[in-house]
């Protein structure tokens, strides 16, 4: 027998019979709401894992409802029910937040599928967060915001290697937090009662950096007299992360790769070797293998340095996670300002789903800090968030364009939903296996990677 809690809504005693009796009959436990006022009222007092929401109620819009559910209880998964006229608003409703849908009438086998899809994101969710709250106990850094495989299987990479004193290589573009993960991983690690030091190689030429990096003997001191720690002494103990390693010289790279064989160095001017115990976490921009085919990065120091990497995706590349991290960023910043803004509107949600980020969370988080600085309303529009018309031309592209994003998109969540098999897809979209085929090999698509979602 299953515990899941399923709430359904419907105004048709009759819809609301056929699937209160398939669902008992399945295991699950189910509450029905004719209208949204006993909807709220039943997610206020019970705790449910799964919503049924139709589409069009007789008093109220289905997505409205929806909206206001998700805004409640953002991480309630929901399925949308639809007659065949409506898909579009189906799709729409997909675009702001709804699981997936089912049009009307429905067979067993499809509403089955659904619910169980639908409720192992659920569960995936709060395996997700249990996983977070774990890694964030401390609450010495920031949590890592997401939803998305990415990010399930960062989160757990970081669970793993932060117990060991391997090196970690985190790659990813510039804003996607690899300071966090790199802190993240310090402070769940045995280590992280002692320095976490960080060290940016993009910020300073190549003999201050090496100063930062050895420090000074006594006698190279000459100015105070007094010997200087440098950066390697002051991770005694800790964690040292060398944030932007693809900047470093191959001179510099060299005295690097000694001070990792040998956990020892010399500082600047000094003959004696000091023992050092730390762990080293590096991060790059750009891929070091390529970087070692190019010339420009030390072979045997890429060996050293990439025992364990961790990739982090563009958030263009997770976009379920943006109205997370832009609601995180609201509530934080909201804080801090002392405002009362309570979310977004749709558009502006649809908005930054749209928009592909260069800059990625970074560029997020400044957007939404502009908006909350600057609105004077208790909701953001797109217009607080995109005040650059550059940007708003940026967010919605050619027809051409805005048309693939739908059908990849569209294409994925398939995927995910028949987890990763396309005779099932092709089923639920009405389409030839050919046809499926056909998108899979344009979007360079591999249906394997969802088999395990």
């Amino acid at each position: 027998m299953r515990n899941e809690k399923i709430l359904v809504i419907d105004d048709d005693a009759h819809i609301l019979e056929v699937i209160q009796m398939r669902l008992k009959a399945w295991g699950y436990s189910v509450t029905i709401a004719r209208n949204g006022k006993e909807a709220l009222a039943a997610l206020s007092a019970d705790a449910f894992n799964l919503a049924v929401i139709d589409l069009r109620l007789e008093e109220e819009n289905g997505i409205v409802l929806m909206e206001e559910l998700i805004r409640h209880f953002p991480n309630l998964p929901i399925i949308i029910l639809t007659a065949h006229g409506s898909i579009e608003s189906a799709v729409e409703a997909m675009k702001r937040g709804a699981y997936s849908y089912l049009t009307k009438p429905f067979n067993n086998e499809d509403l089955s599928l659904h619910i169980k899809n639908a409720l192992e994101k659920q569960r995936l969710t709060e395996e997700v967060e249990l996983l977070r709250k774990r890694l964030n106990k401390q609450q010495k850094c920031k949590p890592i915001i997401g939803k998305t495989p990415q990010i399930r299987e960062i989160l757990g990479k970081i669970s793993r290697i932060a117990q060991t004193d391997s090196i970690v290589a985190i790659y990813g573009e510039s804003g996607t937090g690899k300071d966090l993960v790199a802190r993240t991983i310090h402070h769940n690690s045995p280590r992280s009662n002692a320095p976490f030091i960080a060290v940016n190689g993009d910020d300073m030429p190549e003999e201050l950096l090496e100063n930062e990096l050895f420090g000074q003997a006594k006698s190279a001191s000459k100015n105070t007299g007094k010997p200087k720690d440098g950066l390697f002494k002051q991770a005694e103990g800790g964690t040292l992360f060398f944030d932007g390693i693809d900047s470093m010289s191959l001179s510099l790279q060299i005295k690097l790769l000694d001070v990792l064989q040998e956990n020892e160095f010399k500082p600047i001017g000094g003959t004696k070797s000091i023992k050092v115990n730390m762990r080293v976490i590096v991060s790059s921009i750009t891929d070091l293998q390529e970087a070692v085919n190019n010339g420009t990065f030390r072979k045997d120091l890429f060996y050293k340095i990439h025992v364990a990497p961790i990739y982090l995706p563009p958030i263009r590349e997770r976009k379920d996670d943006i109205p997370l991290l832009a609601t995180y960023f609201l509530t934080d910043f909201c804080k801090v300002l002392k405002k009362n803004v309570i979310g977004f509107t749709p558009a502006a949600i649809q908005r930054m789903n749209l928009y592909d980020w260069p800059g990625n969370i970074r560029e997020l988080q400044n957007k939404i800090e502009h908006a909350v600085i600057m609105t004077n309303k208790d909701i953001i529009a797109t217009e607080d968030i995109f005040t650059d018309a550059n940007m708003l031309k940026n967010a919605f592209n050619s027809y051409k364009d805005a048309k693939e994003r739908f059908e990849r998109e569209y294409l994925e969540n398939l995927l995910k939903m028949c987890k990763g098999n396309i005779t099932s897809v092709s089923k639920m979209a009405k389409r030839y296996r050919a046809d499926i085929y056909k998108l899979v090999k344009k979007y360079n698509i591999s249906p394997d990677q969802y088999k395990d979602e």
